[in-house]
Protein backbone atom coordinates (compact mmCIF):
# COMPACT_ATOMS: atom_id res chain seq x y z
CA UNK A 1 0.00 0.00 0.00
CA UNK A 2 2.82 2.52 1.01
CA UNK A 3 4.57 1.78 -2.40
CA UNK A 4 1.20 2.41 -4.32
CA UNK A 5 0.51 5.56 -2.40
CA UNK A 6 3.84 6.93 -2.87
CA UNK A 7 3.77 6.63 -6.90
CA UNK A 8 1.15 9.05 -6.99
CA UNK A 9 1.32 11.66 -3.81
CA UNK A 10 4.02 13.78 -3.57
CA UNK A 11 3.28 15.66 -0.15
CA UNK A 12 0.78 16.77 1.96
CA UNK A 13 0.36 19.99 4.10
CA UNK A 14 -2.01 19.90 6.53
CA UNK A 15 -3.55 23.50 8.37
CA UNK A 16 -5.78 24.82 9.77
CA UNK A 17 -7.76 26.85 7.82
CA UNK A 18 -6.25 25.78 4.51
CA UNK A 19 -5.66 21.72 3.73
CA UNK A 20 -4.30 20.86 0.86
CA UNK A 21 -3.12 17.40 -1.26
CA UNK A 22 -0.57 17.47 -3.99
CA UNK A 23 -1.05 14.48 -5.88
CA UNK A 24 0.07 13.06 -9.66
CA UNK A 25 -2.32 14.34 -12.42
CA UNK A 26 -3.57 10.91 -13.32
CA UNK A 27 -5.27 10.88 -9.55
CA UNK A 28 -7.61 13.36 -10.96
CA UNK A 29 -10.31 13.06 -13.56
CA UNK A 30 -9.66 14.96 -16.85
CA UNK A 31 -13.35 16.51 -17.10
CA UNK A 32 -13.46 16.92 -13.68
CA UNK A 33 -14.73 20.18 -11.75
CA UNK A 34 -12.05 22.80 -10.83
CA UNK A 35 -14.41 23.66 -6.96
CA UNK A 36 -16.84 22.87 -5.09
CA UNK A 37 -18.76 24.57 -2.24
CA UNK A 38 -20.04 21.77 0.66
CA UNK A 39 -23.79 21.64 1.50
CA UNK A 40 -25.65 20.19 3.79
CA UNK A 41 -26.17 16.09 2.96
CA UNK A 42 -22.52 15.82 1.55
CA UNK A 43 -19.85 12.96 1.95
CA UNK A 44 -16.52 13.09 2.11
CA UNK A 45 -16.64 10.00 -0.03
CA UNK A 46 -19.00 11.86 -2.33
CA UNK A 47 -17.00 14.94 -2.34
CA UNK A 48 -14.05 12.77 -3.58
CA UNK A 49 -15.62 11.24 -6.20
CA UNK A 50 -16.48 14.94 -7.89
CA UNK A 51 -12.42 15.38 -8.36
CA UNK A 52 -10.64 11.78 -8.49
CA UNK A 53 -10.55 9.67 -11.19
CA UNK A 54 -11.31 7.13 -7.82
CA UNK A 55 -12.60 7.80 -4.40
CA UNK A 56 -10.16 5.40 -3.14
CA UNK A 57 -7.65 7.67 -3.23
CA UNK A 58 -9.40 9.64 -0.42
CA UNK A 59 -8.51 7.24 2.15
CA UNK A 60 -5.11 6.87 0.98
CA UNK A 61 -5.01 10.86 1.61
CA UNK A 62 -7.01 10.33 5.17
CA UNK A 63 -3.95 8.26 6.54
CA UNK A 64 -1.27 9.95 4.80
CA UNK A 65 -0.79 11.47 8.17
CA UNK A 66 -1.77 8.82 11.02
CA UNK A 67 -0.14 11.39 13.87
CA UNK A 68 -3.05 13.79 12.78
CA UNK A 69 -6.50 13.44 14.54
CA UNK A 70 -9.49 14.28 12.06
CA UNK A 71 -7.06 15.98 9.60
CA UNK A 72 -9.43 16.37 6.95
CA UNK A 73 -12.48 17.91 8.84
CA UNK A 74 -14.61 19.95 6.32
CA UNK A 75 -17.63 21.94 6.73
CA UNK A 76 -20.96 23.18 4.91
CA UNK A 77 -20.19 26.69 3.24
CA UNK A 78 -16.01 25.75 2.69
CA UNK A 79 -14.94 25.18 -0.95
CA UNK A 80 -12.70 22.42 -2.19
CA UNK A 81 -10.72 23.80 -4.82
CA UNK A 82 -8.60 22.32 -7.93
CA UNK A 83 -5.07 25.09 -8.34
CA UNK A 84 -1.62 24.38 -9.89
CA UNK A 85 1.23 25.11 -7.88
CA UNK A 86 4.36 24.38 -10.06
CA UNK A 87 2.93 22.64 -12.51
CA UNK A 88 1.03 20.10 -9.81
CA UNK A 89 -2.39 20.02 -9.59
CA UNK A 90 -3.58 20.45 -5.83
CA UNK A 91 -6.60 20.25 -3.71
CA UNK A 92 -7.56 23.13 -1.17
CA UNK A 93 -9.96 23.38 1.62
CA UNK A 94 -10.80 26.95 2.35
CA UNK A 95 -13.31 27.86 5.47
CA UNK A 96 -16.22 29.68 4.36
CA UNK A 97 -15.42 33.12 3.19
CA UNK A 98 -11.20 33.09 3.17
CA UNK A 99 -9.10 32.55 0.93
CA UNK A 100 -5.44 31.32 0.31
CA UNK A 101 -1.87 31.95 -1.37
CA UNK A 102 0.99 30.00 -1.54
CA UNK A 103 3.75 32.26 -0.62
CA UNK A 104 7.74 31.40 -1.97
CA UNK A 105 8.72 30.26 1.62
CA UNK A 106 6.08 27.56 1.59
CA UNK A 107 3.61 30.21 3.94
CA UNK A 108 0.01 30.96 2.61
CA UNK A 109 -1.29 34.59 2.93
CA UNK A 110 -4.44 34.45 3.95
CA UNK A 111 -7.40 37.09 3.12
CA UNK A 112 -8.55 38.97 6.59
CA UNK A 113 -9.94 37.21 8.96
CA UNK A 114 -9.18 35.36 12.22
CA UNK A 115 -5.76 35.39 11.38
CA UNK A 116 -3.20 38.04 10.40
CA UNK A 117 -2.26 38.04 6.82
CA UNK A 118 0.99 37.28 6.97
CA UNK A 119 0.81 34.54 9.59
CA UNK A 120 2.41 30.94 8.77
CA UNK A 121 0.15 28.72 8.71
CA UNK A 122 1.66 25.62 11.64
CA UNK A 123 -0.09 22.15 11.21
CA UNK A 124 -2.72 21.93 14.12
CA UNK A 125 -5.65 19.97 15.28
CA UNK A 126 -8.96 21.86 15.49
CA UNK A 127 -11.61 20.41 17.77
CA UNK A 128 -15.05 20.89 16.99
CA UNK A 129 -18.21 19.29 17.57
CA UNK A 130 -18.47 16.61 15.23
CA UNK A 131 -21.63 16.41 14.23
CA UNK A 132 -21.11 19.92 12.41
CA UNK A 133 -18.24 18.25 10.07
CA UNK A 134 -19.34 16.55 7.04
CA UNK A 135 -18.62 12.44 7.63
CA UNK A 136 -17.15 10.38 5.69
CA UNK A 137 -20.10 8.31 4.69
CA UNK A 138 -24.31 8.95 5.05
CA UNK A 139 -24.66 8.44 8.95
CA UNK A 140 -28.52 8.15 8.45
CA UNK A 141 -28.09 4.89 6.51
CA UNK A 142 -26.52 2.94 9.14
CA UNK A 143 -27.36 5.03 12.46
CA UNK A 144 -29.75 1.63 13.59
CA UNK A 145 -27.34 -0.62 13.10
CA UNK A 146 -24.56 0.64 15.25
CA UNK A 147 -27.27 0.14 18.17
CA UNK A 148 -30.13 -1.81 17.35
CA UNK A 149 -28.43 -4.92 15.38
CA UNK A 150 -26.01 -7.37 16.88
CA UNK A 151 -24.91 -10.60 15.78
CA UNK A 152 -24.60 -13.29 18.63
CA UNK A 153 -23.41 -16.36 19.10
CA UNK A 154 -25.51 -19.22 19.85
CA UNK A 155 -23.62 -19.81 23.73
CA UNK A 156 -24.28 -16.16 24.58
CA UNK A 157 -28.16 -16.32 23.71
CA UNK A 158 -28.65 -20.06 25.21
CA UNK A 159 -27.00 -17.97 28.83
CA UNK A 160 -28.75 -15.03 28.69
CA UNK A 161 -31.88 -14.18 30.91
CA UNK A 162 -34.98 -14.77 29.09
CA UNK A 163 -38.41 -12.79 30.12
CA UNK A 164 -41.11 -15.25 31.45
CA UNK A 165 -44.11 -12.92 32.02
CA UNK A 166 -44.78 -9.30 32.88
CA UNK A 167 -46.88 -7.72 35.60
CA UNK A 168 -50.21 -9.52 35.97
CA UNK A 169 -49.17 -12.09 33.54
CA UNK A 170 -49.00 -9.54 30.63
CA UNK A 171 -47.27 -11.23 27.79
CA UNK A 172 -46.64 -8.04 26.28
CA UNK A 173 -44.43 -5.16 27.62
CA UNK A 174 -43.92 -1.88 26.80
CA UNK A 175 -42.17 1.81 28.48
CA UNK A 176 -42.39 1.92 32.07
CA UNK A 177 -43.83 -1.50 32.38
CA UNK A 178 -43.04 -4.17 34.93
CA UNK A 179 -41.31 -7.55 33.65
CA UNK A 180 -40.27 -10.76 35.27
CA UNK A 181 -37.02 -12.75 33.69
CA UNK A 182 -34.90 -15.49 34.90
CA UNK A 183 -31.73 -16.81 34.39
CA UNK A 184 -28.05 -15.91 35.77
CA UNK A 185 -27.43 -12.49 37.19
CA UNK A 186 -23.83 -10.83 38.12
CA UNK A 187 -25.20 -8.35 40.92
CA UNK A 188 -23.59 -5.71 39.10
CA UNK A 189 -25.22 -4.81 35.84
CA UNK A 190 -28.27 -1.99 36.74
CA UNK A 191 -29.74 -2.24 33.32
CA UNK A 192 -29.87 -4.38 30.19
CA UNK A 193 -30.77 -4.64 26.49
CA UNK A 194 -33.87 -6.51 25.52
CA UNK A 195 -33.47 -8.24 22.19
CA UNK A 196 -35.65 -10.62 20.15
CA UNK A 197 -33.56 -13.12 18.86
CA UNK A 198 -34.05 -13.47 14.74
CA UNK A 199 -32.75 -15.50 11.90
CA UNK A 200 -29.07 -17.72 12.02
CA UNK A 201 -26.32 -16.53 9.77
CA UNK A 202 -24.31 -19.63 8.02
CA UNK A 203 -20.75 -19.46 6.25
CA UNK A 204 -21.59 -20.30 2.31
CA UNK A 205 -18.10 -21.40 2.18
CA UNK A 206 -18.04 -24.42 5.51
CA UNK A 207 -22.20 -24.13 6.58
CA UNK A 208 -20.87 -23.39 10.17
CA UNK A 209 -23.02 -21.26 12.07
CA UNK A 210 -21.50 -17.38 12.23
CA UNK A 211 -24.25 -16.38 14.60
CA UNK A 212 -27.58 -14.73 15.30
CA UNK A 213 -29.39 -11.73 14.13
CA UNK A 214 -30.69 -10.23 17.29
CA UNK A 215 -32.56 -7.08 17.30
CA UNK A 216 -33.03 -4.38 20.07
CA UNK A 217 -36.66 -4.18 21.93
CA UNK A 218 -35.70 -2.07 24.31
CA UNK A 219 -33.83 -0.85 28.16
CA UNK A 220 -34.83 -2.41 31.14
CA UNK A 221 -33.50 -1.29 34.29
CA UNK A 222 -32.71 -3.86 36.92
CA UNK A 223 -35.17 -3.81 39.89
CA UNK A 224 -34.42 -6.44 42.38
CA UNK A 225 -32.78 -10.08 42.07
CA UNK A 226 -34.33 -13.34 43.84
CA UNK A 227 -32.64 -16.26 42.88
CA UNK A 228 -32.65 -16.52 39.18
CA UNK A 229 -35.77 -14.17 38.97
CA UNK A 230 -35.10 -11.10 38.44
CA UNK A 231 -38.13 -8.02 38.15
CA UNK A 232 -37.71 -5.26 36.17
CA UNK A 233 -38.46 -1.93 34.70
CA UNK A 234 -38.78 -1.32 31.17
CA UNK A 235 -37.67 2.19 31.15
CA UNK A 236 -37.09 2.55 27.12
CA UNK A 237 -38.84 0.31 24.21
CA UNK A 238 -38.97 0.77 20.11
CA UNK A 239 -40.83 -2.54 20.11
CA UNK A 240 -43.42 -4.30 22.26
CA UNK A 241 -41.32 -6.66 24.37
CA UNK A 242 -42.44 -10.25 24.85
CA UNK A 243 -42.05 -13.17 26.51
CA UNK A 244 -38.76 -14.97 25.88
CA UNK A 245 -37.42 -11.79 24.57
CA UNK A 246 -33.27 -11.95 25.96
CA UNK A 247 -31.99 -9.36 28.21
CA UNK A 248 -28.54 -8.69 26.78
CA UNK A 249 -25.70 -6.15 28.60
CA UNK A 250 -25.51 -2.78 26.90
CA UNK A 251 -22.35 -2.34 25.06
CA UNK A 252 -20.54 -0.11 26.68
CA UNK A 253 -18.52 1.63 23.76
CA UNK A 254 -18.09 4.52 21.85
CA UNK A 255 -20.82 5.10 19.19
CA UNK A 256 -18.40 6.44 16.24
CA UNK A 257 -19.53 9.50 14.00
CA UNK A 258 -16.17 9.41 12.44
CA UNK A 259 -14.84 6.98 10.21
CA UNK A 260 -11.46 6.52 8.83
CA UNK A 261 -11.15 4.52 5.78
CA UNK A 262 -8.22 2.12 5.35
CA UNK A 263 -7.17 -0.97 3.23
CA UNK A 264 -7.27 -3.77 5.76
CA UNK A 265 -4.15 -4.82 7.47
CA UNK A 266 -3.85 -8.47 6.27
CA UNK A 267 -5.16 -10.32 3.03
CA UNK A 268 -8.68 -10.84 3.34
CA UNK A 269 -11.71 -12.48 0.79
CA UNK A 270 -14.54 -13.02 2.44
CA UNK A 271 -18.50 -13.17 0.45
CA UNK A 272 -21.58 -10.88 1.44
CA UNK A 273 -23.83 -13.13 3.33
CA UNK A 274 -27.03 -10.74 4.02
CA UNK A 275 -28.92 -7.76 3.25
CA UNK A 276 -31.12 -5.79 5.17
CA UNK A 277 -33.20 -4.09 2.87
CA UNK A 278 -34.33 -7.76 1.71
CA UNK A 279 -33.69 -6.91 -2.17
CA UNK A 280 -32.36 -9.38 -4.55
CA UNK A 281 -29.87 -7.04 -6.02
CA UNK A 282 -28.21 -4.78 -3.35
CA UNK A 283 -27.55 -0.86 -4.56
CA UNK A 284 -25.51 1.90 -3.08
CA UNK A 285 -26.38 2.98 0.69
CA UNK A 286 -27.65 -0.71 1.52
CA UNK A 287 -26.01 -2.33 4.57
CA UNK A 288 -24.71 -5.99 4.05
CA UNK A 289 -23.23 -8.72 6.48
CA UNK A 290 -19.62 -10.43 5.48
CA UNK A 291 -18.69 -13.40 6.97
CA UNK A 292 -15.64 -11.83 8.45
CA UNK A 293 -15.08 -10.51 11.91
CA UNK A 294 -13.08 -8.35 14.17
CA UNK A 295 -9.99 -10.27 13.77
CA UNK A 296 -9.89 -9.92 9.95
CA UNK A 297 -11.01 -6.42 9.39
CA UNK A 298 -11.15 -2.99 11.85
CA UNK A 299 -14.10 -0.43 11.83
CA UNK A 300 -13.17 1.66 8.45
CA UNK A 301 -11.91 -0.89 6.28
CA UNK A 302 -12.65 -0.68 2.69
CA UNK A 303 -13.18 -3.81 0.62
CA UNK A 304 -13.78 -4.33 -2.77
CA UNK A 305 -16.87 -6.03 -4.13
CA UNK A 306 -16.56 -8.51 -6.66
CA UNK A 307 -18.88 -9.92 -8.91
CA UNK A 308 -18.97 -13.31 -9.07
CA UNK A 309 -18.86 -14.66 -12.70
CA UNK A 310 -21.38 -16.58 -14.10
CA UNK A 311 -21.49 -20.34 -15.99
CA UNK A 312 -21.86 -20.29 -19.60
CA UNK A 313 -22.21 -22.99 -21.91
CA UNK A 314 -19.54 -22.94 -24.89
CA UNK A 315 -22.57 -23.93 -27.99
CA UNK A 316 -19.15 -24.73 -29.71
CA UNK A 317 -17.17 -27.01 -27.04
CA UNK A 318 -20.41 -28.24 -25.63
CA UNK A 319 -19.02 -27.37 -22.09
CA UNK A 320 -19.38 -25.09 -19.37
CA UNK A 321 -17.15 -22.05 -18.64
CA UNK A 322 -16.82 -19.84 -15.41
CA UNK A 323 -16.42 -16.43 -16.33
CA UNK A 324 -13.95 -14.15 -14.72
CA UNK A 325 -14.74 -12.18 -11.64
CA UNK A 326 -15.61 -8.05 -12.03
CA UNK A 327 -15.40 -5.27 -9.80
CA UNK A 328 -19.06 -4.02 -9.13
CA UNK A 329 -18.33 -1.97 -6.28
CA UNK A 330 -16.82 -1.06 -2.84
CA UNK A 331 -17.94 -1.22 0.94
CA UNK A 332 -16.81 0.09 3.76
CA UNK A 333 -16.73 -1.66 7.62
CA UNK A 334 -18.40 0.15 10.58
CA UNK A 335 -18.69 -2.48 12.69
CA UNK A 336 -17.23 -5.70 13.82
CA UNK A 337 -18.07 -9.00 15.61
CA UNK A 338 -16.45 -12.52 16.36
CA UNK A 339 -16.95 -13.50 12.75
CA UNK A 340 -19.09 -11.04 10.65
CA UNK A 341 -19.19 -7.17 9.90
CA UNK A 342 -21.58 -5.28 9.19
CA UNK A 343 -20.40 -3.12 5.89
CA UNK A 344 -22.10 0.22 4.37
CA UNK A 345 -22.02 -0.35 0.07
CA UNK A 346 -20.49 3.53 -0.37
CA UNK A 347 -20.08 2.68 -4.48
CA UNK A 348 -22.24 0.31 -6.78
CA UNK A 349 -21.28 0.22 -10.41
CA UNK A 350 -23.07 -2.80 -11.51
CA UNK A 351 -25.41 -5.45 -9.93
CA UNK A 352 -24.07 -6.99 -6.34
CA UNK A 353 -25.91 -9.68 -4.70
CA UNK A 354 -25.72 -12.12 -1.74
CA UNK A 355 -22.31 -14.43 -1.84
CA UNK A 356 -20.83 -11.67 -4.26
CA UNK A 357 -16.97 -11.46 -3.10
CA UNK A 358 -15.09 -8.86 -1.12
CA UNK A 359 -11.95 -8.50 -0.96
CA UNK A 360 -8.83 -6.02 -0.56
CA UNK A 361 -9.44 -3.56 -2.94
Amino acid sequence: MKTRMLKWLSTILIAFPCSVLIAEESAFKEQGPTEYRVVEGDTLWGIAEHFLSSPWYWPEIWHANPSIANPHLIYPGDMVQLVYIDGKPMLTVQRSGQTAQRMRDGSYKMSPGSLNATDKLIPSIRETELKSSIPAIPLEAIQSFLVDHRIESAETLATAPYVIAGQEEHIIMGQNDLLYARGKWDGVTPSFGVFRKGQPFYDPETGKLLGYETLRMGLAKVLEVNEDIGRLRVVDSSEDIRTEDLLLPTEERKVDSVFYPSEPEKDVVGKIIHVFSGVRHISLHDVVIINKGKDDLKIGNVLAIMRIGERVRDRRNNDLIQLPEDRAGMLMIFRTFDKTSFGLVIRASSSIRVKDMVKNP
